[in-house]
């Protein structure tokens, strides 16, 4: 069975996009998570409470801040993080008013940050196949999107802590072998 999606999008080079549709989120220390992945069509705003709700669940508090795309910021979701002390990233809704310089800073810091994101699905698309899924059933597809995101996650492990060298005395067939592990000291 062939699961296609197709998705208007408007853009010059391909108006019409088809595949899964996912909703990924990254914590504090660069590490995604599949949050949602379906073939059927959703509003992504309804991803939010979920997925801070396991984070919650995970670490034990709520995040101090969510950087999240306009979709995300519902009247729904922005009373959500208001009541459990969260930051939402973006303009507040109604008119806008004068910006202060707090407010700039603080939306720019929110943009800088938020670009990790960004490069997580750049990372997931172009370098780690995500963008070239062309299977045909769904359970392939999915299994195709969780290993793209298990792989990209696996390349933002810091290895320079771990890193060992293996190698012998004598050459391949030595009977002696030793490994060393490397750490900063921070």
């Amino acid at each position: 069975m062939l699961n296609i999606r197709p998705i208007v999008r408007g853009k010059a080079k391909s108006p019409v996009e088809f595949g899964a549709k996912y909703d990924v989120s990254v914590d504090e220390k660069g590490h995604a998570r599949l949050e949602k992945i379906s073939f059927t069509p959703y509003h992504e705003g309804s991803v939010l409470k979920d997925a801070v709700e396991r984070y919650r669940k995970r670490t034990g508090h709520y995040p101090e801040r969510i950087l999240a795309e306009q979709i995300y910021r519902t009247r729904a979701n922005l009373q959500y993080s208001k009541e459990h002390g969260i930051r939402m990233s973006g303009p507040k809704l109604g008119k806008p008013r004068r910006t202060d310089a707090r407010a700039t800073k603080e939306g720019y810091r929110d943009n800088v940050d938020r670009i990790e994101v960004e490069r997580f699905f750049s990372l997931d698309k172009h370098c780690n196949g995500a963008g070239l899924i062309m299977t045909r059933l769904e359970e392939t597809t999915l299994s195709s999107i969780a290993l793209s995101v298990f792989v990209t996650n696996l390349f933002a492990i810091p290895i320079r802590p771990y890193f060992l060298l293996y190698f012998g005395e004598n050459g391949i067939n030595a009977g002696s072998f030793h490994l060393l592990l490397f750490e900063d000291v921070a």
